[in-house]
């Protein structure tokens, strides 16, 4: 039987409304939507119903005010979670419109959706479908391995499809490089009190439907025990040597490093990023490759400038990824459609 915050991961998509109203197709599309990843595992998002539209909103209730003061990894969730929803209608064959922050007097709406009675066939979008269910963070080692230029090629195209540009770091001595930056962010950040506060508090036994296992942190010695020991010692111990030396050896380990910038870095530019985010986590997911994450020096705007340096990008960094193949890794709970649906 499948727990109740899981069982977000099991639609049936033969349970589809083929039959009713384009806005009630959109709803039931909306159940993909939430299956994006999120920083912290937040879910960050709303959406309303409005008349024969949908509104796709940001929920800054659930911003992390020391990461991410200003809300960047936020709306690059919600990109996320936005590009999903527009692989779902296409799946289905709902034709759909979207604009993306039609009200400039109300930054929270992200994007508007609308239903002609036309559109094009998105055959594109939808065949990224399927890998929607399968798709998950995957935070444990990678086997080491050769991934071959096809396949690195799907993954820049995948990105570059939604403007987004990905350098990769593929050399030992390359991720050797991001890897003393991964490092170096982790212990900058476990020295501020603030953040081991807030990282802990997502790592809380009360968060039954959001939030992160211990596991994210690289604590596998501190998994055996109750959940409120692991946080507890997250908020009152500086652990960011063990933290940083666990995260370095994930970086030199996996067998491709990759880096998603944009050029610009405002709320087009961070939802830009979320969607090339996603159209390549899925493309690594339907050939085989599992991903993470590593955005601890883009959160810190010194190690974030190193970083650009490092891969020669002239934009602005806004997510570092791992991938690779590794065992399998659970899904991370949701929330109810209830509670995100309006």
């Amino acid at each position: 039987m499948v727990a109740a915050n899981l069982a977000a991961w099991t639609i049936d998509p033969l349970n589809f409304p083929n039959r009713a109203k384009a806005i009630d197709k959109a709803c039931y599309a909306v159940r993909y939507a939430i299956l994006a990843p999120s920083s912290h595992n937040t879910q960050p998002w709303r959406f309303v119903i409005n008349g024969d539209e949908l509104l796709v909103c940001a929920d800054r209730t659930r911003s992390l005010s020391n990461i991410d003061p200003y809300d960047r990894e936020l709306i690059i969730s919600c990109g996320a979670a936005l590009f999903n929803l527009r692989v779902a209608l296409a799946y289905f064959n709902v034709p759909f419109e979207m604009t993306t922050f039609p009200q400039s007097t109300d930054p929270d709406v992200v994007a508007r959706v609308t239903f002609p009675v036309q559109g094009a066939q998105l055959r594109d979008l939808a065949d990224l479908f399927e890998p929607i269910t399968k798709r998950a963070t995957n935070r444990g080692p990678f086997v080491e391995e050769h991934i071959p230029d096809a396949m690195i090629e799907k993954l820049r195209f995948a990105a570059d499809a939604e403007g987004v540009d990905a350098r990769f770091a593929r050399t030992l001595a390359e991720r050797e490089r991001v890897a003393a930056l991964v490092a170096e962010a982790d212990r900058r950040q476990f020295d501020d009190i603030r953040f081991r506060r807030e990282l802990a508090s997502w790592i809380h036994p009360s968060r039954k439907d959001d939030g992160m296992p211990a596991t994210s942190q690289g604590m596998d010695a501190l998994v055996d025990f109750a959940t409120p020991i692991v946080a507890m010692a997250i908020r009152t111990f500086d652990i960011g040597n063990g933290v940083a030396a666990a995260h370095e050896q994930l970086a030199r380990g996996s067998p491709l490093l990759v880096l998603l910038s944009t050029p610009g870095d405002n709320n087009e530019a961070w939802l830009t990023a979320g969607l090339g985010l996603q159209r390549l986590l899925l493309t690594a997911t339907s050939i085989g490759y599992s991903t993470s994450y590593l955005n601890q020096p883009i959160e810190l705007p010194e190690l974030r400038k190193a970083l650009a340096a490092k891969l020669n990008v002239e934009g602005f960094p806004q997510l570092l990824l791992r991938v690779g193949r590794g065992s399998h890794a659970a899904h991370s709970p949701r929330r109810s459609i209830a509670d995100v649906l309006v």
